[in-house]
């Protein structure tokens, strides 16, 4: 018998079938995980370059969109009550980009020393679609105010999902848009028109046309004079809108909001209020805070035509302003009632083809069908997804025990559970049962925030400061 082959052998001997396509064990690994590697390796590339370097928001690229932005102003393509302040006076200094994504522009500027967001759903003005009516109108001729108005109150509509014709909407639309004899209202102030009935420039039509073909700013311009849980509008140039700045909502915050950036530029308690006369605590904040959701989601459910559904509720989403008011900042995903009922209205073979983001509804599994009313509400996913991570016993440690904390956890536990149903029967009592839990919400919190109030004058302190934890990941 000849002597056992040496490893070194054995090893080439592998090396040798693997070539002629006769694996062995060792070979097949070895294949397998640079096979493996080279995958990871080329899906990352592809990562990398679509998230960091196709999409990825450079000053530098920000930049040059303003540029772009005031060379069309300057030509006479566009125009707005923002343009002379940006592109000629220099009012307007660019800070740094804050977001962008598939065209969507996101920027923090400072307008006349006092920061403001910029905005647009689109990157290029030439994106938007033209208003037709302008394709036949003389070069130097303008378009009456009556015109103008009966035109942006049909893309309202439309962008809304508002039925026409019907005119329970009227009161909705002419308190976002004003009269024409009025020459007040949204149409007016987007285009800077002033108090006076005037007509309007192909650039202003233009520019107006552009931002009304973004559902965001549509919402936000006809509800900012109707509810303070909106951003407000504060100007626009072409296709670009100015939003207030405001202190924006985080997931990896345990507090969600950066407490301490506004107890510094804050307010102080209202006087003979709650607490009035001192300084808030961090804890007593996250209460003021909570109370103004409650109050946001009374405002969206009862003080419009329609109601007004949130389908992406996150803390990115929200932010405050100096009195701890919650302000809707991201409203891409808001719906009023007729168009919420057109999204759900949807075939289904299971519960989860019927889920809307945030929105959900039922499938009726007879039909394949989804029911065209949503089952759950903005109040059922702000309890589940903000107040439960706020008023969990870990975040509260020793407090979590108290009877008031343990009483609010309760609420929210059912408020986060509560269901409208999909009959009208069961929609009624779900309303109830919404109702009731929001009342039982707002009691506790008013009673926490007296308590903390008489804790304050007896010398007990809190620090305002928040910490991070991976909880809210």
């Amino acid at each position: 018998m000849g002597d056992p082959p040496t490893r070194g052998g054995a090893w080439g001997g592998c090396v040798l079938r693997w070539l002629g396509l006769r694996l062995c064990r060792r070979s097949t690994l070895v294949f397998a995980l640079l096979w493996f590697g080279s995958w990871v390796f080329l899906n990352g590339l592809v990562l990398v370059h679509r998230t960091f370097l196709s999409d990825y928001c450079t000053n530098d690229k920000s930049r040059r969109i303003l540029n772009r932005l005031c060379e069309e102003y300057r030509e006479g393509s566009l125009t707005g009550d923002m343009c002379e302040d940006l592109c000629v006076q220099g009012r307007v200094s660019y800070q740094r980009c804050l977001y962008y994504e598939n065209g969507k522009k996101v920027i923090e500027a400072r307008w006349n020393g006092s920061p403001v967001v910029l905005k647009s759903k689109l990157e290029n003005f030439s994106s938007y679609e033209p208003l037709g009516l302008l394709e036949y109108q003389e070069p130097g001729e303008e378009l009456s105010p009556l015109d103008m108005v009966f035109y942006a109150t049909l893309e309202i509509r439309n962008s809304l999902g508002l039925e026409v014709g019907n005119s329970s909407l009227e009161n909705l639309l002419s308190q976002g848009l004003g009269g024409a004899a009025a020459g007040r209202g949204a149409v007016g102030r987007i285009v800077g028109g002033g108090a006076g009935v005037r007509s309007y420039s192909q650039a202003e039509l233009a520019s107006l046309w552009s931002l009304l073909q973004q559902e965001e700013y549509t919402i936000l311009r006809v509800l900012q004079d109707l509810t303070p849980h909106v951003a407000m509008v504060t100007g626009s140039c072409g296709h670009f809108y100015a939003l207030e700045y405001l202190w924006a909502g985080h997931a990896w915050d345990q507090n969600i909001f950066p407490l301490e950036e506004v107890s510094v530029a804050g307010e102080s308690p209202p006087s003979g209020g709650l607490g009035s006369g001192r300084r808030w605590r961090a804890r007593e904040m996250i209460h003021r805070i909570a109370l103004s959701f409650l109050d946001m989601v009374w405002h969206f459910d009862h003080d419009f035509t329609h109601r007004l559904h949130l389908c992406d509720i996150k803390p990115e989403n929200f932010a405050i302003r100096k009195d701890l008011t919650v302000v809707a900042i991201d409203v891409d995903m808001a719906f009023f009632d007729p168009k919420m009922r057109d999204l759900l209205d949807q075939n289904c073979s299971s519960q989860d083809d019927c889920n809307f983001f945030d929105c959900a509804s039922r499938c009726d599994l007879r039909k394949k069908r989804c029911s065209r009313r949503r089952s759950n509400s903005n109040l059922q996913v702000i309890c589940d997804k903000i107040f439960r991570p706020w008023f969990s016993p870990t975040l509260l440690g020793a407090k979590a025990g108290l009877p008031l904390q343990v009483e609010l956890q309760k609420a929210v536990q059912e408020c986060s559970e509560t269901d409208r149903g999909e009959e009208e029967e069961e929609e009624q009592r779900g309303e109830r049962q919404s109702q009731d839990v929001q009342q039982r919400l707002h009691d506790i919190l008013t009673r926490l925030l007296k308590e903390g109030a008489v804790t304050d004058e007896g010398g007990a302190t809190e620090r305002t400061g928040h910490a991070h934890t991976s909880l809210n990941f």
